[in-house]
């Protein structure tokens, strides 16, 4: 268990809340609304640790009446206690370990298919499935940003925005190639296939976060949104492409009505991409920055999901698997998402 210091959170948390009082802490809506959400994010931290501590105090009571008088239902309820108590204690655990900078902002993911064709376009429709899956069981909500349909089945493409508090710190480990062997449902001989697609996880760019970008660097083109069966189509040029010029980076949104919504989503989009990138090669200027591209093929994956000859779910990075395929695919993720933080911890 990661030492959780519950007098140095109070002790933050007072100092935030004391600054809400300054005359002029309204003036400043972003600082203002960075220290709220900061101020909400430590409440719900020591509350939880609160309430595990009155939980604790209560099962140590009910134990040591069961010493002095011995009685079957209540030592069932102990036993109950006693395991919600352990499970609260390791989501605790989990929260202490999203401490990144971006932990807790939205995430943005892009899935895309390798080679394949249909076959890895369909295995990126099941990822996406499956991230909307996680989604809705825990609580987050998702937005669907830009969708590129495949040719007879499945996905080229597809961004979406996963909303709700520390959705990067969860899903940034997702970030990488994911790998699906399955007998292929698209070959009429049945044979085994093997699939990779990429997934890219970025945070969502809070207004707090300041990034230059040269107007002049920018292609903005529109077109119509099109998607599945019709859903997304639109019959006015609101969809948006913007291209990076120096960074050849291309965000896309069409999820919005209007043009200027979609404009400003996909400048949201750009921001968390040219804000990662500057990160990853440690520059200082965005102009000096070029991307790093990973093939999407063998050898590179970080998750295998194995569905034949036997059925296993593999993280290659921290060993975790499970032999529940399809309880993965419906979005039990959670296995994974905290087995790689604990890893990160400890490699850290």
């Amino acid at each position: 268990m990661i030492h959780f210091d519950i007098s140095k959170l109070k002790v933050e948390l007072k100092s935030l809340e004391n600054q809400t009082q300054n005359q002029d802490f309204w003036l400043d809506g972003k600082n203002s609304s960075n220290t709220l959400k900061k101020i909400s994010t430590l409440k719900n931290k020591i509350d939880h640790y609160s309430k595990i501590e009155a939980e604790l105090t209560n099962v140590i009571e009910m134990s040591e009446l069961l010493n002095t008088e011995p009685d079957t239902e209540l030592a069932k309820e102990v036993l109950k206690t006693t395991s919600k108590i352990s499970s609260d204690i390791d989501k605790l655990e989990i929260t202490t370990l999203l401490s990144g900078k971006y932990d807790n902002n939205n995430a943005i993911l892009t899935i895309h298919p390798g080679a394949g064709g249909t076959e890895a376009q369909d295995w990126a429709e099941m990822l996406y499935r499956m991230y909307c899956r996680w989604a809705n069981a825990n609580g987050y909500e998702l937005k669907e940003l830009d969708y590129l349909e495949g040719e007879e089945a499945g996905l080229k493409s597809v961004t979406f925005s996963v909303m709700g508090e520390f959705a990067y710190g969860y899903l940034k480990g997702e970030m990488g190639v994911h790998r699906l062997v399955r007998i292929s449902p698209f070959d009429a001989g049945g044979r085994r296939h093997t699939s990779f697609a990429s997934i890219e996880v970025l945070p969502e760019i809070t207004e707090d976060v300041e990034i230059d970008i040269n107007p002049d660097d920018l292609r903005i083109d529109t077109y119509r949104a099109s998607g599945a069966g019709g859903q997304h189509i639109n019959k006015t040029s609101s969809a948006v492409r913007i291209t990076h010029i120096p960074t050849n980076i291309v965000v896309s949104c069409q999820s919005e009505r209007s043009q200027i919504q979609n404009r400003e989503t996909a400048m949201r989009m750009l921001k968390s991409k040219l804000l990662n990138l500057k990160e990853k090669e440690q520059k200082e200027t965005i102009d000096e920055l070029k991307g790093i591209q990973m093939d999407i093929a063998w050898g590179s994956q970080i998750r295998s999901y194995v569905f034949c000859p036997y059925m296993l779910v593999k993280d290659h990075r921290t060993n975790y698997e499970v032999g529940n395929v399809q309880g993965v695919m419906d979005g039990d993720l959670n296995g994974f998402i905290d087995s790689y933080l604990k890893y990160i911890m400890k490699n850290k």
